[in-house]
Formats: structure tokens, sequence, C-alpha cells
């Protein structure tokens, strides 16, 4: 876990370096941290867990941010914990100009593309495995339809609805 943090803050500190937010339009995308929780389904269980989100989003086009992530979420079953940490990249197109929508107002549509960290740890200590791959590697793909409400121009509260993880969350601008 120390290693993806790290990962993410080098990945992080790079493109705030690569990506100076510019107006873009009328409105500025991007420079955001959001923190969010939720719940999130992941695949092969019957059932929602509760989940912590965290991605920083950078302007590169006009109305469209990256937003390198980082989720969290564990869950116990009745022999087994698993751990579950999807880390990867945020794509949004925001529509706010389409939309004609208030200043105070984001609407957009994104998609996550990542890979999938496991660890699963056995109650009785044992080392068995699931037939699915544990360690990283597992792809990681999510789509994204969401909102935010600007408080003013520095916090925002998102609503980010998915295929996978859903959050809601405070944006930092």
């Amino acid at each position: 876990m120390k290693k993806v943090i790290f990962l993410l803050v080098i990945v992080l500190s790079i493109y705030n370096n690569g990506f100076a937010q510019k107006k873009l339009g009328g409105e500025k995308y991007g420079n955001t941290l959001n923190l969010g929780l939720g719940i999130g389904y992941y695949g092969y269980f019957d059932y929602n867990v509760p989940v912590v989100h965290l991605n920083y989003e950078f302007g590169v086009a006009k109305d469209f941010t990256l937003a390198p992530f980082i989720t969290f979420y564990s869950y116990h079953r009745k022999d087994y914990r698993q751990t579950v940490v999807p880390i990867g990249v945020k794509g949004t197109y925001y529509f706010d100009e389409i939309l004609k929508a208030d200043k105070k107002w984001d609407f957009y549509l994104a998609g996550s593309l990542g890979a999938t960290l496991v660890s699963t740890r056995w109650d009785d200590g044992s080392r068995r495995t699931f037939n699915e791959r544990e360690g990283p590697g597992r792809l990681y793909l999510d789509l994204h339809i969401g909102t935010e409400y600007h408080f003013n121009n520095k916090i925002g509260a998102f609503l980010d609805l998915s295929t996978g993880v859903s959050t809601i969350g405070l944006s930092f601008h």
C-alpha cells in the first residue's frame, strides 16, 4: 500500500508540473481534488461495499480533464477478507456549455481505466487463492455520469454515478 501511495504522489507531481491550468473557454476545469465516499460493486459478489475514492483532475483540453485516481474498498466473507484497490486515470468531458448550465453546476460523462490490486487474507492464515489473479494487473473499467454543485469558487459537492464505484463527496478547487 505504501508503494501505491508513493506512486500516486509521484504521478500527481509530474502531472501538476506538466499541465498547469489555463482558462479554457469560459470556465476552468482541472486542478481539483475530489474526495468521495460511496458504494462499489466488485463483480463476483452479490452486495455493495463501502468505498473511499480520491482523484485529482488536470485540465488538458477545452471541457476535458484527466484525473489519476485511487479507490479503496474491503469486505469480509465467512472465512476471508479481501481488499480491492483500483488505481488508474479517469477522463472526463464537461457538458456545461452544451447544456447552458448555470456556472454553479457542472455536468459530465467520464470513463476510468486502470488496474485493480487485490489482496486476500484467509481467517485460518492459509495461503489459498481464488481462480482470479491476486495482486496487480486486473483490468479496471468504469463509466460515469455526474454533477457538481459549486458552493463557491473553492469548494463544491459532487455526485458520481457509475457502473462500478458510485460516490458522493467534496471537490476542492
